[in-house]
């Protein structure tokens, strides 16, 4: 075969697997296609849930997209881009994970059907762009309401709305109002100006026993711990912590240094001495100024005796974080040891953080520390009760994206419908869009429309309802509100989404079924650059590991 003959795509080949063209694009659809179906009927308030059991036998039971697909052992490069993005979008917006996957696995799909019928991956990408951002500007816009207007209310649907997917969204009226009220706690205001409300100031703790309906929301900042001694006072107000990460027990020699004694006395001297090195240590910090000492390893039940004569609490084997947080909030320095530049011992009362008070409360069973009214970042905590351990992991997660989706609420400080509204509205207004372009991208956003419908479906199929009639009804609204006139009173129909409980089409903001516009926009985007990524790749070259030579036994 002469070389002109040869197949010219071949090129130099290098050994290994190399899948191109339309096979590498099924084979992609497929792999988003099957992580897509995992999650798919997780979606919603009646989604059920899934139980992953990884190699060492830990059960984890969840209903939150970013764990399950966490957790899975996905071996193929076009899957593990779909983990990552669920990952990401637990990371920026908190909730919206599951979504996320199911619209960027069939933009995907519905992307590869118009490639098969010869249309250049280029100009369904160049589709895609222009959709997906005609689709924001439509979202912010037309769809969304500010959450002035609305007032609490608003922070407390959306956090039902959030959790109503998940283990305690029964108990929505005691959750919903308890993670707005922790948000709203720890609203900070940057050097710039700006107002934050750090999801990390708040802090979950979690104890056995009694129902979910027992827990409770405390105003400061909660710590698993006990003072080390009974005889030290159990709360102290105008609190000055010193926060250590340093062993406060009897100071021993390194490892490997050999002292030789010739005198018995010496010996004696010996042992005063490194007992006597962390009582001054002691003593130096309590010179500070210091009448509350974390530190997050052990602290020798000799020196506790100075604590206590000195009115102070000691608290030790603290977690890390938990001192990392507690020194962000009250302004103290995470202080790992003594020593200074000139070779001294010495302990700055400038590295104290400040603290209105600091108690130990009893709290059903367990005996927790409260740091209140901490000076630079306000901080609470919510203590979660429940049956077991699986319930209590699962009602943290579910609160952590509640908390985020508060959080994203009150810093973007707009809501759109919830229950597939603003799916639908997209898809009737990007179908109306495509028809005003005379090119070829036409094609690749009546897809994009077409894909988001996705999300009513399934939300209506997980709730055992008919989804074809729904999202027909939700449609036939949609095109009345955004064919109709300003003023006219058919545009309230705009906010028509699913009510999967009586399996019938309502107004989602006066029924309290609202998502913040950022998770929206955010998540749309991502799935968009999700399936651009996957869609452009026309060749996978998979190569093939270096063969090891066996050595040969007889070989001298």
């Amino acid at each position: 075969m002469s070389i002109f003959q040869r197949d010219p795509r071949a090129g130099v080949f290098l050994g290994g697997e190399r899948v191109s063209g339309q096979d590498i694009r099924d084979q992609n659809v497929i792999a988003a296609q099957s992580i897509a179906n995992i999650v798919k009927s997780s979606l919603g308030p009646l989604g059920l849930d899934k139980m992953l059991v990884d190699n060492i036998g830990e059960v984890t039971i969840s209903n939150d997209g970013a764990t399950i697909l966490g957790l899975l052992e996905v071996e193929h490069p076009a899957g593990r881009i779909f983990v990552d993005l669920a990952q990401k979008q637990d990371k920026e917006v908190g909730d919206g994970t599951t979504s996320v996957v199911i619209i960027a696995a069939e933009l995907l799909r519905r992307a590869n059907e118009l490639v098969k019928a010869k249309i250049h991956p280029t100009t369904i990408i160049t589709g895609y762009r222009l959709a997906c951002r005609e689709a924001c500007k439509f979202m912010v816009d037309q769809l969304s309401t500010k959450v002035d207007s609305l007032g609490r209310d608003a922070l407390i649907n959306v956090a039902k709305t959030s959790m109503s997917s998940k283990i305690i969204g029964s108990d929505d009226d005691l959750f919903a109002p308890l993670a707005v009220d922790a948000m709203l706690a720890v609203k900070t205001i940057n050097p710039r100006g700006d107002i934050k409300y750090p999801v990390k100031a708040v802090n979950i703790l979690k104890a056995h026993g009694k129902s979910a309906r027992e827990s409770m929301y405390v105003a400061g900042y909660a710590l698993n711990c006990t003072v080390a001694s009974q005889a030290m006072k159990t709360r102290i107000t105008n609190a000055k912590i010193a926060c250590l990460d340093m062993n406060l027990q009897k100071h021993r020699m390194n490892l490997g240094v050999n002292i030789v004694v010739d005198d018995p006395d010496q010996l004696e001297e010996i042992r005063k001495r490194e007992s006597g090195i962390v009582i001054e240590r002691i003593r130096k910090i309590l010179a500070a100024g210091a009448n509350v000492v974390l530190t997050a390893q052990g602290i020798d039940d000799l020196c506790l005796k100075e604590f206590v004569e000195a009115g102070a609490m000691a608290v030790r084997r603290c977690k890390k974080d938990d001192l990392r947080r507690i020194a962000k909030a009250t302004g103290a320095t995470l202080v790992s040891s003594l020593a200074n530049l000139d070779g001294e011992e010495t302990f700055e009362a400038s590295s104290l953080g400040i603290a209105e008070e600091v108690a130990q409360v009893r709290i059903s069973d367990d005996e927790l520390l409260l740091v209140k009214g901490t000076k630079i970042v306000n901080s609470s905590s919510i203590i979660l009760r429940g049956a077991n351990d699986y319930m209590l992991d699962e009602m943290e997660r579910s609160l952590h994206d509640s908390l985020s989706i508060i959080k994203r609420t009150l810093e973007s400080g707009t809501v759109v419908p919830g229950g597939g509204a603003v799916e639908v509205a997209l898809s009737i207004y990007l179908e109306n869009f495509a028809t005003t372009l005379g090119s070829r991208e036409q094609l690749a956003i009546g897809e994009f429309a077409n894909a988001l419908l996705v999300i009513p479906k399934i939300l209506a199929v997980n709730a055992a309802k008919d989804a074809t009639t729904l999202v027909a009804k939700m449609r036939h609204f949609h095109n009345a509100a955004q064919n109709a006139p300003s003023g006219d009173p058919k545009k309230a129909l705009m906010h028509y989404g699913l009510d999967l409980l009586n399996g019938e089409v309502r107004d989602n903001v006066k029924a309290g079924i609202l998502e913040p516009t950022m998770s929206k926009v955010k998540s749309l985007k991502s799935a968009y650059e999700a399936a651009v990524s996957l869609l452009r790749i026309d060749d996978a070259i998979q190569t093939a590991p270096e063969q090891q030579q066996e050595a040969d036994p007889h070989d001298h």
